[in-house]
């Protein structure tokens, strides 16, 4: 019961995030006795009780972090029984449909459950949850994970085909609806008696843009106003820092106060001759060339992984944004409305 409410040590039963590597997660419900097999070799259960929530854990092979489970955790180490939503659409499916605590929720389409433990916890403690699901067995699954994450007392999940027999709920009890199904559009005459005489808001997840359409007539025909959607998609750059070297285009002819007649052959004179000392003309060959370095010499030149290029004094510095090859794409449209009095 690790979700429910944050505690900080592990006690046995909780839900668990192991933390191997930025790109490698791995959820497992702590069981004393029980052995997981990881990348790093075996993990035993018993030595993760009593632990604290963030601590290193050494294998055979290496070591892991033991974190916390969060609903952004669990939608990255989620069984997946269906196609799921992910933290980018959730985020703005929270902000849209204005939740808070003590919100109620309906939620058709409860899938592998990623989205109702966002929804949960935004809710929680006083707000509830009632989630539908058509696939008998999902449901069934769905609800033992709610028992097993100490949620059950705030989450209501049934099985049931909303497009057909409605929420079956009282009128006027939700806040918000949210419709993740292939038919969105029949099942909002059951949401709109479902949502509270002071009005609500209304959020559906559709794939094709031609769902989106027949949502918005639906919609419109149903009093609901402010109609948008929107596809919400992450794009990642790799910014680097690029120096490039300032090109010398010749001498250029110096006027300063002190030196008014100063031309580019007083700036090629040698430095005693500009001092006004006099010339050694037998000065030899190797004191000159340590003036010109003295005179070209400039910062100290480094390397770094986040550089383009050779820093030096003289460069031009200026920041780039590289996207990578390939990167997610299309996931969905996220059409929202709101029902006023």
């Amino acid at each position: 019961m690790s979700f429910a409410k944050y505690k900080e040590y592990i006690e046995d039963g909780d839900t668990v995030i192991l933390f191997l590597g930025f790109d490698n997660t791995l959820s497992i419900r702590v069981s004393k006795g029980t052995i997981s097999q990881t990348r790093y070799g075996a993990l035993r259960h018993s030595e993760l009780i009593g632990r604290k929530y963030g601590s290193q854990v050494h294998c055979p092979k290496g070591w892991l972090y033991v974190l916390y489970p969060t609903p952004e955790l669990w939608t990255l180490n989620v069984p997946h029984r269906t196609q799921i939503l992910y933290s980018t659409d959730i985020s703005l499916v929270t902000l849209q449909l204005d939740l808070r605590p003590g919100s109620v929720v309906l939620e058709a389409g409860t899938g592998s459950g990623s989205l109702s433990h966002a929804f949960l916890r935004t809710i929680m403690p006083t707000g509830h949850l009632y989630t539908f699901e058509f696939h008998e067995q999902r449901a069934q699954i769905a609800q033992k994970e709610f028992e097993q994450h100490g949620l059950s007392e705030c989450v209501t999940a049934v099985c049931r085909d909303v497009s057909k027999d409605g929420f079956g709920v009282d009128d006027e009890i939700a806040d918000a609806v949210f419709l993740d199904m292939p038919c969105p559009w029949s099942a909002i005459p059951f949401a709109k008696k479902a949502l509270k005489k002071q009005g609500g808001r209304i959020c559906t997840f559709s794939p094709c843009i031609e769902q989106v359409q027949k949502t918005h007539e639906v919609l419109k025909e149903n009093g609901f106003e402010d109609c948008s959607t929107v596809e919400c998609l992450v794009r990642n750059f790799d910014i680097r820092t690029v120096n490039i070297a300032v090109p010398c285009l010749g001498d250029e002819d110096v006027v300063s106060e002190e030196n008014p007649q100063a031309t580019s052959q007083d700036q090629d004179a040698h430095p005693n001759e500009a001092s006004g000392e006099p010339i050694d003309k037998n000065e030899p060959e190797t004191k000159k060339t340590e003036i010109k370095k003295e005179e070209n010499s400039g910062a100290s030149k480094f390397f770094s992984y986040n550089l383009v290029g050779r820093k030096t004094e003289e460069n031009f510095q200026f920041k780039s944004g590289i996207p990578p090859t390939t990167m997610p794409g299309h996931t969905g449209y996220l059409t929202i409305a709101a029902l006023y009095l």
